[in-house]
């Protein structure tokens, strides 16, 4: 059991930084460099006492001793000196053993102020060295206080957590066991212990209650890992020990990481622990060696531009999550066996390593069970929903089925401090487990057994428990209404920035002008900033990626995006209205997706105010009522919606690139556009009898780009002009705005006289337009045009630009070749529709219509 004095100077030590030492890390690092230099003084003292002689503080290194330290003799600032030199000094000295000098390697002091560092050092000299378990808890403590690691994926694995894995895995004393990212070396800590434990004559296995069972601990703070029972492991052998301390392995990339490892594992007894300071996906020097157990869990988050690994990896992949478990498996020994914490993504990622990792789980390295953890098992660091794989190919083998275990609640609620609760499904998921690696099966809820060969189906090997549980036919359910303000963290309206307060640069301001109907709008050419200065004057709310924007302004009103991940910190305007969902109920893509239906539009309209222009408060906006289904329900929905809108802008992206391109043989004669057509302008009134019947088109009535003729106006009423144009003409549009509008209609009719009707001569039109239609024609009729206010095609100069000219039969081919390429065009453009339509259906269902 964690004494609570030393807790209690943990927490005295902490509070004494804190106003110099903000950051968590740094602290943790403060005390563990002042504890290990007390803990040396004491080892010291502790030799000579037995009659020995000193092994520290002796030659170069007598005037560091902690005893000196603390002298009444030495001012302040006298003190604050000789321990700066001292850090500096343990770190390079070859008296100090090698263990030391790592954990002392960078060591500093981050503030200057004497008066700090004495009541720090005060309370440091009130711990005394012991490798008792007190010690070693005492200092899993003080690794709780760390937070996210967020900028590496990294989070901090909750200790009942560790212990369930531990149990599941159940290492044994000759095993080789190794973290490949190894933190703070919980997993070895509790691996560790559970040896120990094991092989100790007072331990009774059927009194033993684990810590993710046991009900004392009043957060997931005061969790210890591997509780306490005076276990000594008197059953294990000098051999047995001694292999022990060799066998526990643990690399992480991060130096920081590798001194609190190395401290912890001291602290547990191990004199020289085997911590490495290693980029597990990236190096090859350890690439050959092999464990009979391997706990994580792995950095979820991968550096932009990807992972750059070498090649031995079986899946050829730059995501951080897919090599961590490609790696895992593949160092495992025969009978090895493992247990890793992952990111949703490993379970149902469509993309291609993710299905080749998932397939190489099920049929070769493995994977015997998935459990499925709540996704606030990480608060207060993050709200990432994770899944538990265990490989073990001795069980794998001898079954054709793959145990789901679906844990919903793990003892603490799942707001940010993790009070303890009543409902605890980790130790039925422990007894299903355990009897499943018995083969024997014990139904209950929250297990469901699956066969390998219905997770091969259609070659996903998606492991979505959930996914083969008796479906439900989503269509024909009504999911509870909600209020859209009762499922957010922060649901608050952006801040008033007026224009005196903006800046050239820094803290990015998002107005509502770049929030599109589900999509930001970043036109960075309109960027507005504030400094850090007017953002901490005017208290400002910081928007962070991945948060809801919603516009309360027209045009529509409610309309949202997610905020994107940008190089700078962000705003939003006081127009916007800033959502931050609580993910224990619902996903942001989800209520994303939700934004862009016609029946949330219609929950948003009986709420607008305003009678010319329409908006809506932010306290109406918290009364929208949305539908809520579960969250594994939300994640399918998503997951879906998601397949949808990646054909969609697949084929969007092909649409707006493709262009008519020609290979112009330079042997070609180029003619002046004058020789190959001429202006045919025959004008008619709007009351002529000549033009009557035929149909009209407006300059709306043209799409920019394509030329496509969006409708024809049968009976408009026209009050100017019109020019007569059929099947043969071109039709150009001559205003500034409208130069890529070049139409080649396919009827007879009329049109506004700000189109230029040409007419081809012994040259196939749609071999013409191709130029008609390039921005070199469009910057060469800017650079020729007449009128000033109105800037408008000089049709004379037009007449004059020249164009390749091929053989009539030349042309054709070309033609031919782009109206192929155009029909693949309108096949996407028509695959858009239908996606588009697969969307709004979907959505429409989980709404209920």
């Amino acid at each position: 059991m964690l004494d609570a004095e030393i807790k209690r100077r943990i927490n005295n030590a902490r509070n004494i930084l804190v106003g110099k030492v903000p950051d968590p890390k740094t602290q943790v690092e403060q005390i563990t460099t002042a504890l290990i230099y007390k803990f040396m003084d004491d080892m010291d003292l502790e030799a000579e006492e037995l009659g020995g002689k000193p092994q520290f503080f002796v030659g170069e290194l007598k005037e560091f001793s902690w005893r000196r330290l603390m002298s009444k003799e030495l001012s302040g600032v006298e003190r604050w000196q000789l321990y700066t030199r001292a850090l500096d000094a343990f770190s390079k000295s070859e008296r100090i053993p090698e263990l030391f000098r790592r954990i002392f390697k960078d060591a500093y002091l981050p503030y200057r102020d004497s008066e700090t560092l004495n009541l720090f050092l005060k309370e440091i000299n009130e711990f005394t060295y012991d490798h008792s378990e007190n010690l070693g808890n005492a200092y899993e403590y003080l690794l709780s206080i760390l937070g996210s690691q967020g900028d590496a994926g990294q989070f901090r694995t909750p200790r009942h957590i560790i212990d369930f894995i531990v149990e599941i895995v159940a290492p044994d004393k000759k095993d080789r066991i190794l973290d490949p990212a190894c933190g703070t070396a919980g997993f070895l800590i509790s691996s560790y212990k559970h040896i120990i434990r094991k092989y100790s004559s007072n331990y009774d296995e059927n009194t033993y209650i684990p810590s993710f069972a046991e009900t004392q601990a009043k957060d997931v703070a005061s969790v210890e890992v591997q509780r306490n029972g005076g276990y000594k492991g008197d059953l294990l052998s000098p051999d047995d020990r001694i292999r022990l301390s060799k066998n526990i392995i643990g690399y992480d990339i991060s130096p920081d990481m590798v001194r609190l490892s190395l401290v912890n594992l001291y602290l547990h007894g191990f004199s020289t622990p085997q911590i490495f300071e290693y980029d597990t996906l990236t190096y090859e020097e350890r690439w050959d060696e092999q464990f009979d157990v391997i706990l994580a869990n792995p950095p979820f988050m991968t550096p932009k531009g990807g992972i750059r690994p070498h090649k031995r990896f079986q899946i050829q992949a730059n995501r951080s999550e897919v090599l961590f478990v490609d790696y895992i498996a593949e160092h495992l020994t025969i009978n090895g066996k493992a247990g890793i914490i992952v990111p949703e993504g490993i379970i149902f990622q469509s993309a291609k390593a993710y299905k080749a990792l998932r397939k190489n789980l099920v049929e070769n390295w493995g994977l015997y069970a998935v459990v499925s953890l709540p996704s606030g098992v990480f608060q207060p660091y993050a709200g990432v929903k994770t899944s538990i794989l265990f490989l073990d190919r001795r069980i794998a083998k001898r079954t054709d089925e793959i145990l789901f275990v679906k844990v919903e609640n793990d003892g603490f609620d799942l707001g940010a401090q993790r009070r303890r609760i009543d409902k605890n499904d980790l130790p039925e998921a422990y007894k299903i487990l355990k009897a499943w690696q018995r083969g024997e099966k014990i139904e209950s809820k929250l297990a469901l057994w699956v066969k390998k060969e219905k997770l091969a189906e259609n070659e996903e090997y998606n492991l979505t428990g959930d996914r083969y549980r008796e479906t439900i036919d989503y269509s024909k359910v009504k999911w509870p209404m909600v209020k859209l303000g009762d499922i957010c963290e922060l649901f608050t309206d952006g801040d008033w920035i007026e224009t005196k307060d903006q800046s050239k640069n820094g803290i990015r301001l998002i107005q509502t002008g770049n929030i599109g109907n589900g999509e930001c709008l970043d036109k960075p050419e309109k960027a507005r900033f504030i400094d850090e200065e007017t953002f901490n004057k005017l208290n400002c709310t910081e928007v962070f990626p991945n948060d809801i924007l919603i516009s309360r302004l027209p045009e529509p009103v409610g309309r949202a995006c997610l905020v994107p991940k940008l190089d700078t910190r962000m705003i939003a305007a006081v127009d916007c209205t800033i959502v931050r969902v609580d993910r224990t109920k619902i996903l942001p893509h989800y209520l994303l997706y939700l934004t862009i239906s016609n029946e949330y539009y219609n929950e948003i309209n009986q709420y607008l105010t305003g009678s010319s222009r329409k908006r809506i408060s932010r306290k109406n906006l918290g009364k929208v009522k949305i539908p809520l289904p579960p969250l594994e329900v939300q994640k399918e929905i998503v997951a879906e919606l998601d397949s949808y809108q990646k054909i969609i802008d697949g084929a969007r992206q092909v649409v707006e690139n493709w262009k008519p391109r020609i290979k112009i043989d330079p042997n070609w004669p180029k003619v002046k556009l004058g020789e190959v057509c001429r202006e045919d302008k025959i004008q008619i009134a709007p009351s002529s009898e000549i033009g009557k019947d035929l149909p009209y088109l407006g300059m709306e009535d043209v799409k920019s780009g394509t030329g496509e003729i969006l409708r024809k106006n049968v009976n408009p009423k026209i009050k100017s002009t019109t020019f007569l144009f059929d099947e043969r003409h071109i039709l150009y549009g001559k205003l500034r705005p409208y130069l890529n509008k070049v139409a080649l209609p396919d009827f007879k009719g009329k049109c506004t006289t700000e189109f230029i009707p040409l007419l081809p001569i012994n040259s196939l039109r749609e071999y013409l337009v191709i130029f008609l239609r390039d921005q070199k024609t469009i910057d060469y009729i800017m650079q020729n045009k007449s009128g000033t206010r109105m800037p408008r095609a000089d049709v004379k100069k037009l007449l004059e630009l020249k164009i390749p000219l091929p053989p009539l039969e030349i042309q054709k081919q070309i033609v031919a070749e782009i109206e192929k390429e155009k029909k693949i065009i309108d096949q996407l453009k028509e695959l858009i529709k239908i996606y588009e339509q697969k969307i709004k259906d979907k959505i429409k269902e989980v709404w209920g219509e």
